[in-house]
């Protein structure tokens, strides 16, 4: 039914002038037909006239037998704007690749339009699909709607967040493994832990299917998968030459920007030193017709980054350089490591600390030898800059004598 405008936002309005599409409108619009739309814009702009936020956070909500997967939220002034004073967020697993049909979409849009506010936010930094607003009394039949429909809702809290992931071989050549199938493997093994918080913080999976790392796992996942090779990029010499002709520099813009300096041109061939490459898909992305990525394909695992929260951004760091990632997913080894990294994560992590943080406090050397993992070169992020630090087997051989 149409809802009678009760407000005037003329600070909102401001934000409707601009060159970008601006969210006032779209709420306007579901204003329209929505109460609790309608008491957003009222919300907002008193808001945004006082320069204070006006909601609060409602503890723990959610659906029968989970934990996760929706975010309390009410207003400090459900007198004034009743049709909110409950404005709950529902996060819904994303499928893998956020591919979607027509008709799963309209689904979507179905049953939130029945039960919430009708505003989507598609997608939140985390993948998931965001239902932005609803009462405590309509989540169980969201819930069950979603359920019958092949949905089901992703993670929030200390929990595993929905794994998220790039297209992968659905879309993109470059890819080294099957991003969609290993987060949908994931997220099928990983139920108990995505949905019962248990842990001492979040914990994300992320995908990539090859180093340009497309959803940005590297800065933003706990533990990131991201697609790589470890035998020789794959050349084709003419299509090279073509590059040359059509006006491309290859010593400028590609040999001196390598990072591992191991590109020539000699004008009619180009030569790779492999043993230096860095995978960093720099050539390849510029030459995508004469270069292309080894035919061992498979994936590093890295672990620990995260935004500036208790401590500052990190970046993942190497944790295993290459491992073959295909079917059947529940013969790989990979599963025990990270389980015996959570195990040692909660008996020993603080609250609110994430992985990335627990190695620096406890450092990386304990830490493998807890999850019995043996370094590598590879983890080194930069080389040695104390002299004071000393081998184990140094110290061992001397005993030996």
């Amino acid at each position: 039914m149409p809802v009678e405008k009760k407000y005037e936002t003329p600070l909102l309005d401001q934000l409707e002038s601009g060159g970008w599409p601006s969210f006032v409108k779209e709420i306007k619009s579901a204003a329209e037909d929505n109460a609790m739309a309608n008491d957003l814009l009222g919300l907002l702009e008193q808001s945004y006239q006082e320069k204070i936020g006006h909601w609060k956070h409602g503890g723990i909500v959610g659906v029968m037998g989970y934990g996760g997967g929706v975010i309390g939220r009410y207003t400090d002034l459900p007198e004034k704007y009743p049709a909110i004073s409950h404005f709950h967020t529902m996060r819904i697993n994303q499928p893998a690749g956020w591919f979607y049909t027509s008709e799963a979409l309209r689904t979507l849009c179905d049953i939130w339009d029945a039960h919430g506010s009708g505003l989507t936010n598609m997608h939140g930094s985390t993948g998931d699909i965001i239902f932005l607003g609803t009462r405590t009394e309509e989540l169980e039949p969201i819930f069950s709607k979603l359920t019958a429909a092949g949905f089901d809702l992703g993670g929030s809290g200390s929990d595993v967040r929905t794994p998220s992931c790039c297209c992968g071989k659905a879309r993109c050549e470059w890819a080294c493994y099957d991003t969609m199938g290993l987060t949908y493997y994931i997220t099928n093994r990983y139920q108990d832990e995505l949905h019962r918080p248990a842990f001492p913080y979040k914990m994300k999976f992320k995908m990539s299917g090859c180093p340009n790392d497309c959803v940005a796992s590297v800065a933003r996942a706990d533990i990131s998968i991201i697609g790589t090779w470890r035998d020789e990029i794959q050349v084709n010499q003419e299509e090279v030459r073509n590059y040359a002709k059509s006006g491309l520099d290859i010593t400028k813009e590609i040999a001196m920007l390598c990072p591992g300096k191991c590109i020539e041109w000699n004008g009619n061939e180009i030569q790779i030193d492999n043993s230096n490459c860095r995978h960093c898909m720099h050539c390849i992305n510029l030459m995508p017709k004469a270069l292309a990525p080894g035919k061992d394909r498979g994936a590093a695992i890295l672990v620990g980054s995260k935004a500036p929260i208790v401590e500052g951004a990190l970046l993942s760091s190497v944790l295993v350089p290459f491992i073959k990632l295909e079917e059947p997913y529940d013969d790989l080894e990979i599963w025990e490591l990270i389980e015996n990294m959570w195990d040692i994560w909660c008996e020993e992590g603080k609250n609110r600390e994430r992985i990335g943080e627990f190695i620096q406090r406890v450092g990386l050397g304990n830490f493998l030898d807890a999850v019995g993992l043996e370094p590598q070169p590879e983890m080194v992020a930069f080389p040695r800059d104390n002299p004071y630090v000393f081998y184990e087997e140094y110290f061992e051989e001397e005993e030996d004598q």
